[in-house]
């Protein structure tokens, strides 16, 4: 199985190489540059459409099996403002969508962002970490280990797959994957 992942970012081509070999066996998995079409610091269902734009953007008949995108992004729920980052598989006929589990960030972090910094730039001056979003994220800094961004990236990846993993189940209405 030959699987495009619409960014260069090690940490999601890793992401998805791992789950991709423990759900299907071997897989080859190549990043590959895919515009998101949103904002770079998105908001709510920007991210989805992002990680959307990235899957199909990826996605080349005859190359790949599968482009898969993947994109993070701030969604406000009453005061809370959590990071969440979806993921989207696309086969060329069929289109499935998965998230993983969100956090907050620090208030100086979200104060940052608000007033229109990128999360990782803030994040990767107050970590004093360079570059932390391509090494262990926010993530990893703010749970001090415990869950590293490869591996809140796998969580979405999974969550992506779960309908190809049930076809079944998932695929009654066709309709719905005719985009």
């Amino acid at each position: 199985m030959k699987v495009a992942v619409g960014s260069t970012n090690p940490v999601k081509v890793k992401a998805v190489e791992n789950v991709f070999r423990r759900v299907y066996g071997e897989a080859e998995v190549e990043g590959v540059k895919a515009m998101s079409g949103v904002p770079s610091q998105p908001f709510g269902e920007e991210t989805i459409l992002g990680a959307i734009n990235r899957a199909k953007g990826a996605y080349v008949s005859q190359k790949f099996d599968m482009g898969v995108g993947i994109e993070a992004g701030l969604f406000r729920v009453n005061e809370f403002t959590l990071d969440v980052q979806y993921c989207a598989i696309y086969d060329g006929s069929w289109l499935t969508v998965g998230c993983g589990s969100g956090f907050e960030y620090p208030p100086l972090v979200l104060d940052e962002v608000l007033a229109g910094n990128e999360v990782g730039d803030v994040m990767s001056r107050v970590a004093g970490i360079e570059n932390i979003g391509e090494k262990e994220g926010a993530i990893g800094f703010l749970s001090h280990g415990m869950l590293t961004r490869t591996q809140l990236t796998e969580q979405s990846v999974l969550m992506a797959l779960i309908p190809r993993l049930n076809p079944g189940l998932y695929r009654l209405n066709t309709t719905r994957y005719a985009r």
